[in-house]
């Protein structure tokens, strides 16, 4: 589930009740999203561990995210911060595709 996620590594202190989405603004960690923080375009979806400094998922979220959210998946502009938490970026779409296509073609030239 989690083998295609970015590590920053970055350490920031923000104040209890701040959203992931603004707290990766402050630590220059750039998550997309087209709607501002309102979970409309669900481009901002991040990994946390379950009850790991995270505010509960709430219905709303839970709604948008389907099966996800038992997956460890969040919304940034949902989800806040209230304790320490460790949070991991889903692979960029492009990549991902680049990636893969990338790893088509290696396989190919084996044969």
């Amino acid at each position: 589930m989690r083998s295609d996620v970015s590590a920053f590594r970055q350490k920031i202190v923000v104040r209890p009740g701040t959203s992931v989405l603004e707290a990766s603004r402050k630590a220059g960690v750039a998550i997309r999203t087209r709607c501002g923080g309102k979970a409309a375009c669900l481009m901002c979806k991040v990994y946390a561990k379950a009850g790991d400094g995270l505010s509960p998922v709430q219905d709303n979220e839970r709604r948008k995210l389907a099966g996800l959210a038992d997956e460890g998946m969040r919304l940034a502009c949902q989800a806040r911060v209230v304790g320490q938490a460790e949070i991991g970026l889903p692979e960029d779409p492009l990549r991902a595709a680049v990636r893969r296509q990338l790893a088509r073609q290696a396989e190919d030239d084996l044969w």
